[in-house]
């Protein structure tokens, strides 16, 4: 099926089960540990072995010699797989580096060997005993320091995403301006912290290998290993049923998936491998830190007349940059703007997607930006971003977006908030021992289109089977996917079956990038469309009048059990959504409002987070309970964003070392109170025949920054170096007795 005109009615309309409030088909198996997850298939992979991933204790340099022969005389031990004895795997999709072979050490942690065991415990143990010399060289991991040898970075998506966007004369209207405003605002390095860590399980028959891995986007970590492996996809087989969560670090085919494949192939038996948490910060990727500087410019009663945004981001060499200056390119209206971004080479683990890339380190800075020139004017937050709303990309205006309420949000969140109550002089509410504030910030990211493909089955006992390999992160594909089927087939939701994540299964979008859902489901959508066709058919129906709804198919006042279809026997549909142009006409994007109130105490700095809200403009909401549950999350990154997460480097020898769930600080139950969520209803009927747009990152863009501007109004204390943490307030924190 070919999207590209706006969809108009068609069944999912109907909402009678899409929509709807229904609890995660998959909840009881998540409840109570049966959900198959990569490293525990005991079912599948018999006799398994373990393998233990030695990590490089040099950021930069050689390896020279490996001594192996106290491991792999230890007890236990199957193999030892040593960097030296292999050539450079080629580099994945959407990555830069090799994850094994060859003598080049380009980040801590690399992979340099791989112990296969018996047990875990033995593996581990013999990995202690490897002797391995290195010959080092200089280690930059310092980003401030590297920036007078920042380059223009790499254009990693389209001509759509320039990393240097201009328009007008940014610097004639800043140098005109009678209001200006010129800050640098600094983003750290970020891990994902997902409880669940990168695991795999390999085997091998007969020369074909099947694995069973923690994978985003089964698509691509099966043609990233066959290309690694130099095996042909076809003879790889990729399970990914279940692997926990992910925010962007399982989007790529880690060296758990390589090392696993390459020690099952040596020993001859299944192999586990995860990756140890340590290397997960150090071996896996990360959300790179930034350093932004932020010009605007404006007419005295609060128009935007140029907006100047440079990003410097450090990365891997021939590596991409992290986007900040992505949303600032259709946030906002202004004539004149100037927006770049450089890369300066660092010698740390690759920079590259987590929860919100680009949209939330660069939210982080604009939109504290916007808060402070909103300041500088004397305008209200709320207003002054109403203000400079657009309804066109201002690059292209005979480009509009398709829908955009962001106003709607921001009117909606300040009322359901009381707004109204803010005090806008800083310093000024206390209670008690706390000094309290209230900040907001305004969100957006694009609706990504990405071809997506379901199979569906129509069995004679009136069940319906879904295969896709499409994954469920934690986010509720499950259940999204047999709401569709149901409203689709006119069943209840109880007789839908949905089979994920395997690469026998029609290709699907994947889960990412808050793509997964739209998309997922309108190649479910083909699929039902095709298998209506089909019941229609058997049951002599023209399928364009045939309504689908409690068992029953309907033309006019001839009605017909769905079952009398399949009686000859069942029937299977095969189909997937692809875009036209649409997006050439259209801006598709989401928006939100995010608004917080934050204690602060006026003795220690401490910060506490009273209340939060969040206004939701995705387009239909599939299913709102598990989309409030995105929200809330993404929210509570957010939280951890703005006042507690930072990797922090060893700049001696260039690792993270903060690197496990100990050090490295993240929000707990204690730190956040109920967070509220509000969607707007307004259907996109150029996004899909859904009309739904993705919400798994909407809720994390501008909540950084409106508790950030919540701390500035309870403490008259501007922080631009995130996080915002107690120590940086504790100088500037009101005298008392």
């Amino acid at each position: 099926m070919r999207f590209d005109t706006p969809a108009g009615q068609n069944p999912i309309d109907g909402q009678a089960i899409v929509g709807r409030p229904h609890r995660r088909v998959d909840g009881a198996l998540k409840v109570t540990g049966t959900a198959p997850y990569a490293y525990e298939r005991h079912d599948a992979a018999i006799d398994p072995t373990y393998g233990w991933i030695v990590g490089a204790t040099i950021a930069r340099g050689r390896v020279t010699r490996i001594d192996a022969a106290a491991a792999r005389a230890a007890p236990g031990v199957l193999a030892v797989l040593t960097t030296l004895e292999h050539d450079p795997a080629p580099p994945g999709f959407r990555t830069t580096l090799h994850l094994f072979g060859g003598a080049e050490v380009r980040h801590y942690h690399q992979s340099v060997a791989l112990v296969v065991a018996e047990t875990f415990e033995e593996a581990r143990s013999a990995a202690h005993l490897l002797r391995i010399d290195y010959e080092s060289e200089p280690v930059r991991c310092d980003l401030a320091a590297e920036a007078p040898r920042a380059e223009p970075a790499a254009d990693r998506d389209s001509p759509d995403y320039p990393v240097v966007d201009r328009i007008g004369d940014a610097e004639a209207a800043l140098a005109a301006a009678p209001v200006t405003l010129d800050e640098t605002y600094t983003t750290p390095d970020q891990t994902h912290a997902m409880m669940e860590p990168h695991a795999t399980t390999a085997a091998w028959r007969d020369g074909k290998l099947t694995i069973w891995t923690s994978a985003q986007v089964v698509s691509w970590h099966r043609n990233s290993l066959a290309q690694s492996l130099g095996i042909a996809k076809e003879d790889l087989r990729l399970n990914a049923p279940f692997i926990g969560g992910g925010f962007g670090s399982k989007l790529i085919m880690r060296s758990d998936a390589l090392l696993a494949a390459l020690g099952a192939r040596a020993v001859g038996r299944p192999c586990k491998v995860a990756l140890q948490r340590p290397l997960i910060a150090n071996n896996g990727t990360r959300r790179a830190g930034t350093i932004q500087r932020i010009r605007l410019g404006a007419t005295r009663d609060g128009r935007l007349a140029a907006v100047s945004h440079h990003s410097l981001n450090g990365n891997l060499a021939g590596a991409f940059a992290e986007a900040a200056i992505a949303p600032t390119r259709l946030l906002y209206g202004a004539s004149n703007r100037d927006l770049s971004m450089t890369l300066a080479t660092l010698d740390l683990a690759e920079g590259n997607d987590m929860r919100a890339p680009g949209e939330a380190p660069g939210l982080m800075a604009l939109e504290i930006a916007m808060d402070e020139m909103a300041e500088r004017l004397g305008l209200d937050p709320v207003a002054f971003r109403i203000w400079n709303d657009t309804q066109v990309d201002p690059r292209k205006p005979q480009r509009r977006f398709s829908e955009r309420h962001l106003v709607e949000c921001l009117e909606v969140g300040a009322e359901r908030f009381g707004w109204a109550r803010r005090n806008p002089v800083p310093a000024s509410v206390g209670d008690d021992r706390w000094l309290v504030g209230m900040g907001m910030a305004a969100g957006f990211r694009q609706n990504l289109l990405m071809p997506s493909g379901a199979r569906v089955r129509l069995e004679q006992d009136g069940r319906l089977s879904i295969e896709t390999d499409m994954t469920d992160i934690g986010t509720g594909s499950y259940t999204i996917l047999a709401q569709t089927a149901a409203e689709m087939m006119g069943l209840p939701i109880e007789a839908v079956t949905v089979r994920l994540g395997d690469s026998d299964y029609p290709e699907a979008a994947g889960s990412g990038g808050q793509f997964g859902a739209n998309n997922a489901t309108s190649g479910l959508y083909a699929a039902c469309t095709a298998l209506r066709t089909s019941v229609a058919a058997r049951l002599g129906f023209n399928a364009e009048d045939a309504a689908f709804a409690d068992g029953m198919v309907t033309v006019g006042s001839r009605s017909l059990p769905l079952l009398d279809a399949v009686k000859a026997g069942p029937l299977t549909a095969e189909d997937r959504i692809t875009y036209g142009d649409l997006d050439k006409e259209f801006v598709q994007a989401t928006f939100g409002a995010q608004f917080a109130e934050v204690a602060v105490n006026r003795f220690t700095g401490e910060m506490r987070l009273r209340r939060m809200l969040a206004v939701i403009d995705a387009g239909r909401v599939l299913n709102p309970l598990t989309a409030r549950s995105q929200v809330i999350g993404a929210m509570t990154m957010g939280v951890g964003s703005a006042l507690m997460e930072a990797l922090v480097v060893d700049t001696r020898h260039g690792f993270f070392i903060n690197h496990d769930l100990g050090g490295y600080e993240v929000p707990v139950h204690a730190d956040i109170p109920h967070l509220d969520v509000v969607f707007l209803d307004h259907p996109d009927p150029v996004s899909s025949p859904m009309k739904a747009k993705g919400i798994g990152e909407i809720g994390l863009c501008g909540a950084a920054a409106a508790v950030a501007n919540a701390v500035y109004n309870a403490t008259g204390i501007r922080v631009r170096d995130y996080p915002v943490t107690l120590d940086k307030l504790l100088d500037g924190l009101p005298r008392t007795a």
